[in-house]
């Protein structure tokens, strides 16, 4: 992967470039599963803090949970959540446009003061694709996914799983080296500057070898 692949995943639609981490430990709670697929949510945050070397915690001082995903099947039902609308500013409007575009996933992410996250929102309604897929595929993805402030198109071509010859599905070698990359001590917590994505190529390259 080099560094205009890497750029690419990190740019938005109005061609800015932003890459930006969690800043603080990660306090994850699930709503609308079942206990054995809590932990295997819980098992898939626990693996990715492995990989890039962040930190789990039981409690976020200021926010209880900074990360919350909810399953569910119909996007209305997130307007009966309590206090769900002093979370997420505008809930009605977002879930008016998601259920118009037919969509069955959303993610809402909230920065500190430095621009590093501070909290996640993950909103799945559970179709028929999102179903067919295993519970430890789609929770692998879906945490994979709140690590970093991809851009919106970062998986429109590639999933951020692979497949190996076994058929055992695991996190896809590069998307985990940008995520190792991205939590280097060394990089900044967020970058505006695409020049950022050179960096992070340059330890893709160390990590996978190639360099």
């Amino acid at each position: 992967m080099d560094a205009a692949q890497i750029e690419q995943m990190f740019t938005r639609k109005d061609g800015s470039y932003l890459c930006a981490r969690w800043g603080r430990p990660i306090v994850p709670t699930v709503f609308g599963v079942q206990d054995e697929t809590l932990s295997i949510i819980k098992g898939a945050f626990e693996a990715l803090c492995v990989l890039s070397g962040h930190q789990m915690a039981e409690t976020d001082p200021e926010l209880g949970s900074n990360v919350m995903m909810f399953f569910f099947k119909d996007w209305d039902e997130l307007l009966g959540v309590p206090d769900l609308d002093r979370l997420i500013d505008g809930l009605g409007d977002m879930v008016g446009r998601l259920k118009a575009a037919g969509a069955n996933q959303y993610r809402v992410f909230r920065f500190d003061d430095t621009g590093a996250i501070q909290a996640a929102f993950v909103f799945l309604r559970v179709d028929k694709a999102l179903a067919e897929q295993p519970a430890e595929d789609l929770a692998l993805s879906q945490v994979a996914q709140v690590f970093l402030l991809w851009s919106e198109q970062a998986f429109a071509e590639r999933s951020p799983l692979a497949k190996l010859e076994s058929g055992q599905i695991v996190l896809h070698p590069e998307t985990g080296a940008v995520i190792r990359a991205a939590y280097d001590k060394i990089m900044p917590p967020v970058a505006h500057d695409p020049s950022h994505a050179m960096r992070l190529a340059a330890r893709v390259a160390v990590d996978t070898g190639r360099a």
